[in-house]
């Protein structure tokens, strides 16, 4: 029986997404074809998530093809943000290793509204509305996102630290993979004790947020469905991963750049964030003082 040797647990919108993918290309790293099984968290469970895994066998299945890898992963966000998560991970990958990614909560938080809208799960296109509307939870039909408690990384981070202490536990930041990302890999790659001079293709950006010029051929691609499930299962690896970078491709070429967050917003934004930023910067030893700009 394979299981994971490490997972990458978020945060979701800062990265996880292109690290799952560059980290695929390395030839001791196996990771599994469905990105986000969420199989430790709720959403497996209740059937919230998108390619929710919940039956213990076909996650295993999932990591089946699995033969002389040295590092065996995959990658849900929501095993950082759901507190069941961690304790369902320490019972039964208690010698796992984790790779968490960070980034800026205002920053965060907006890409993932605009993720929200983009799949149609959001019905506001004000962000600012969005918020207020979550605040008070005024329309018992809207989906709950929780934009602003994602971002709050102190416990959720500190969780793992207590349950399996810091050593296997690395902790990036956004732009360490937006700006560095070979060194940024290549650190991960010492982490997990593979070949750390691999250098992975980095050129193809992954899961962007904006918005899409034709919804149409958007809908189209982000689609999932038996068939499409069915190849992520069942295609030779190689192929899987071309034919996901062309998708990729076309998905990233549709978008166009969304407006950015006005200053009176996230000087509001930044105001709630500012004691979990400043925590989260002594658990980490990270500066993060850009954040609270």
């Amino acid at each position: 029986m394979t299981m994971p040797n490490f997972l990458i647990i978020g945060a979701m919108k800062s990265g996880t997404t292109a690290l799952y993918y560059y980290l695929a290309q390395h030839p001791q790293v196996y990771m599994s074809p469905v990105k986000e099984p969420d199989f430790f968290c709720s959403e497996a469970q209740t059937g919230r998530g998108d390619n929710p895994v919940s039956d213990a066998e076909a996650y295993q299945d999932l990591f089946r093809d699995a033969s002389t890898e040295k590092a065996i992963g995959e990658a849900s966000h929501c095993y950082l943000y759901e507190p069941e998560a961690v304790v369902r991970i320490q019972q039964c990958l208690s010698d796992a290793k984790f790779v968490a990614i960070l980034r800026d909560p205002v920053d965060r938080a907006y890409s993932h509204f605009l993720h929200m809208v983009r799949t149609g799960t959001e019905p506001l296109t004000d962000f600012g509305q969005a918020l207020q509307e979550e605040e008070v939870r005024a329309d018992p039909h809207r989906s709950f996102q929780d934009y602003i408690g994602r971002g709050l990384y102190f416990d959720q981070l500190k969780r793992y630290f207590d349950a399996f202490g810091r050593e296997p536990i690395k902790v990036f930041l956004y732009e360490d993979l937006s700006n560095s990302p070979v060194d940024t890999l290549q650190e991960t790659f010492r982490f997990l004790e593979v070949d750390s001079s691999f250098v992975p293709d980095v050129s193809l950006r992954r899961n962007v947020s904006g918005y899409p010029r034709y919804n149409t051929l958007d809908n189209l691609l982000r689609r999932s469905g038996p068939i499409k499930d069915a190849l992520k299962m069942h295609l030779p690896v190689k192929l899987r991963w071309r034919l996901s970078e062309a998708f990729d491709h076309v998905k990233t070429r549709n978008l166009t750049r969304p407006p950015t967050v006005g200053p009176g917003m996230r000087q509001r934004l930044v105001s709630i964030y500012r004691e979990d930023i400043l925590k989260v910067q002594g658990l980490i030893n990270r500066d993060l003082s850009e954040w609270l700009q």
